[in-house]
């Protein structure tokens, strides 16, 4: 997938576009892209996606914003297996902001983008004040010659899908309930890096990834399974979180593999968090910190074998 940073360059050619923010890449995002995708092959275009970074409540509202259900690199990893031929990545930032709809159709979309059909979610709103909507797309649409169309919500059990509807999923630690919004399982991905060799200490050795979701969306302990170390996926328990029994600050994601003893550091590992075993906690001392990750340990094992 071809990245572009900002629309001052055109893409070579004309595109099919869906534009959003895309935040975990959920079972809603995954029916506009299919429908990005039959367009796409229709019409012999690029499927192209338009997305922004940060997202505009981050810019907007700093201090309220939610928080990311995948980073940016999770993010296109996403969108390129769904089929993504194109993103064009435009910073939210001041100038941007101050767009009016009209400038955003004609520097982004028509002298940016090029586009020739342009997709759509229902809610979507463009240029400055949020002014800009499906109407107004469509008129502009029949001046410059693209044709644009909205996708209706998807619901699962009656609910509409959303990244704040995974984000609550996650909060309340019902990871299955996550899985059949996003579609999958909730994943976060990294490189496993060198740490404190606590684990090891408390005889329990973890594969640590330093992550970039800040805020988390989640916290805790977790069944999980490893992608990326082999054909098969491993399963293990992980924490997620600040360590705070060990005065961490920053978040971090440590995984500790099930009979497994491979020097994997510098790998690139994907973790699926299927089952919450608990929230994550303070403990006393060392001895109980080692007891529980026991009691985790042995109570992720089992969930694996039910």
């Amino acid at each position: 997938m071809r990245v572009f940073r900002g629309y001052s360059r055109p893409v070579a050619g004309p595109t099919a576009l869906a534009i959003g923010n895309f935040d975990g890449v959920h079972l809603g995002h995954g029916a506009l892209l299919n429908r990005l995708g039959e367009v796409a092959r229709q019409y012999s275009l690029p499927p192209t996606i338009l997305s922004f970074e940060p997202h505009p409540r981050e810019f907007f509202s700093p201090a309220s914003a939610p928080a990311r259900l995948t980073t940016f690199r999770e993010k296109l990893e996403l969108l390129g297996e769904a089929g993504v031929a194109q993103a064009m990545i435009c910073r939210f930032n001041a100038p941007f902001a101050a767009l009016s709809a009209e400038q955003f159709v004609d520097s982004v979309l028509v002298g940016g983008l090029r586009v020739r059909h342009v997709i759509i979610g229902d809610d979507f709103r463009f240029g400055k004040g949020r002014l800009g909507d499906f109407a107004m797309l469509q008129a502009a649409g029949s001046q410059h010659g693209f044709a644009v169309e909205a996708m209706g919500s998807v619901t699962v059990d009656g609910e509409r899908v959303s990244s704040s509807g995974v984000r609550a999923a996650l909060a309340a630690g019902d990871m299955a309930h996550a899985a059949r919004l996003l579609g999958r399982p909730y994943i976060i991905d990294g490189q496993v890096a060198h740490g404190q060799k606590i684990g090891r200490q408390l005889g329990f050795a973890t594969a640590n990834i330093r992550i970039k979701h800040n805020p988390l969306p989640m916290t805790g302990v977790f069944a999980v399974q490893v992608d990326g170390l082999g054909d098969l996926q491993l399963p293990g328990v992980a924490n997620l979180g600040v360590r705070p029994t060990l005065g961490g600050t920053r978040p971090l994601l440590e995984v500790h593999l099930f009979d497994f003893d491979r020097d994997i550091y510098g790998k690139h590992i994907s973790v699926r968090f299927v089952h919450k075993l608990r929230d994550e906690q303070r403990f006393p001392n060392f001895d109980a910190l080692k007891a529980q990750i026991a009691a985790d340990a042995a109570a992720a094992r089992a969930f694996f074998t039910l």
